[in-house]
């Protein structure tokens, strides 16, 4: 089903949007901030597919659901423009591009064990992408705290998250839960159209997805695949469906479990693991499969390392469309019900404040070597070493500040510039 937008926005051609799509899948780099705000820049601001309103009603749904957000954004979009084509080739040219990368990535890691040239090519993109990070808190913040409350959920998530070290999904349903109960009320810009679906539709989306999701363990289970895949299947399964608050909820949870329960990876290869994937585009969550890819080449080398990292990529991503193409065609009818709008509009307000955290987050480890997390009674305090500051990343992040918001240079040439400046950097330092 093809889902139309609004007379008064402009309706590309699929193949105009698969451009878009593959732009975004190469250049989404820095995180759920930083991809949720290159969406918004392309599908919102340049080409005017979407509404600001449209855009942040799937923001919130989205929130909601388990699994990588802007991922689930980007199927969105797709979805509303071309209907269940669309949602794919959006959601898959978001994945693609970063999961051929770190393939790459993981097989050199196995075999060499560390990418120094990669890591230093990456410094400056981290600095780059710190800018994009804030854009997308400014952007966000914008449009999303329109009235007092909004302000006030906003800052109470932020505590929440950053000192009080708060699960996500207790955040997210404590502002839900006040959005519904005050019934906040905001007039949107358009009004939208409700595709007309029904339950039984809505039942046989779900059938087909979940087996399109759970077959491959089934017929693994049923050959008799190895110990590895059944668990790796098993764990990455269940991942998908109980990690609510997107990426960075999840990924505290998952190293635990990956380096202590079952010893596919060491503390300090879990650590490169996350490194790889904050600096390579596609969706934080990517380290699932350098996860697989390591455990799998350690047990057998490199054919179980591509199985296992296929199989965690399968079971990971699947569920995002799932949720998407089964739970979108609602989500302008449940932002028409007051009170469920106003859930709505309290849960991306505490989003803002969610960002705030990340970007705060993500500036102490990218302009500081050395980050403590010290807990002062129930609080939770994020201490920089001063004498670990990065001279060399404060001035790439301030040359990426000049060039994005002076002279408005495209992403990709202020990525390749920082990329190119810090690698250079790195070497004459050594």
């Amino acid at each position: 089903m093809t889902v139309s937008n609004d007379l008064e926005f402009p309706h590309p051609s699929l193949a105009q949007a698969t451009r878009i799509w593959w732009k975004i899948g190469v250049l989404s780099f820095g995180g759920p901030a930083a991809q949720i705000a290159l969406i918004h820049k392309e599908i919102v601001e340049e080409n005017n597919w979407l509404s600001e309103q449209q855009f942040l009603n799937a923001l919130s749904f989205c929130m909601l659901l388990p699994g990588p957000e802007a991922t689930q954004i980007a199927a969105y979009a797709g979805w509303r423009l071309h209907g269940v084509l669309g949602g794919l080739i959006a959601g898959l040219l978001f994945v693609l591009p970063g999961a051929a990368i770190i393939m790459a990535l993981a097989w050199i890691y196995s075999v060499y064990g560390n990418v120094p040239l990669v890591a230093a090519l990456f410094y400056g993109i981290k600095a780059a992408v710190l800018v994009i990070v804030v854009q997308a808190l400014f952007r966000v913040a914008k449009k999303a705290l329109s009235q007092n409350i909004h302000w006030i959920i906003a800052g109470l998530a932020f505590v929440g998250i950053f000192f009080l070290s708060i699960p996500f999904p207790f955040i997210i349903l404590a502002a839900g839960f006040t959005g519904w109960i005050l019934g906040v009320k905001q007039a949107s810009d358009v009004a939208p159209s409700i595709p007309n679906i029904s339950v039984k539709q809505t039942t046989k989306t779900v059938l087909l997805w979940l087996g399109i999701w759970l077959s491959p363990l089934f017929a693994l289970a049923l050959l008799g695949a190895p110990d590895l895949l059944i668990d790796i299947g098993r764990f990455f399964t269940t991942l998908a469906v109980v990690t609510f608050g997107g990426a960075y909820a999840v990924l505290a949870y998952m190293a635990q479990d990956v380096v202590v329960q079952f010893g596919w990876l060491t503390a300090g290869e879990m650590i490169d693991a996350l490194g790889l994937a904050e600096t390579t585009p596609g969706p934080l969550i990517l380290v699932t499969q350098f996860v697989g890819f390591l455990a799998g080449y350690k047990d057998a080398g490199l054919m179980m390392a591509l199985a296992a990292s296929l199989l965690t990529l399968w079971v990971t991503f699947v569920p995002c469309f799932l949720w998407i193409f089964a739970g979108a065609p609602y989500i302008e009818w449940i932002t028409e019900q007051p009170r469920l709008r106003g859930a709505l509009q309290a849960i991306t307000a505490a989003v803002v404040g969610v960002i705030l955290n990340l970007s705060i987050w993500f500036a102490l480890h990218v302009l500081f070597g050395k980050v403590e997390k010290k807990q002062l009674g129930f609080l939770t305090l994020w201490i920089p070493d001063v004498s670990s500051i990065q001279w060399l990343a404060i001035g790439l992040f301030m040359l990426s500040t000049y060039l994005t918001f002076r002279w408005r240079f495209d992403m990709f040439k202020i990525l390749a510039i920082t990329a190119l400046l810090g690698a250079g950097g790195k070497f004459i330092l050594s």
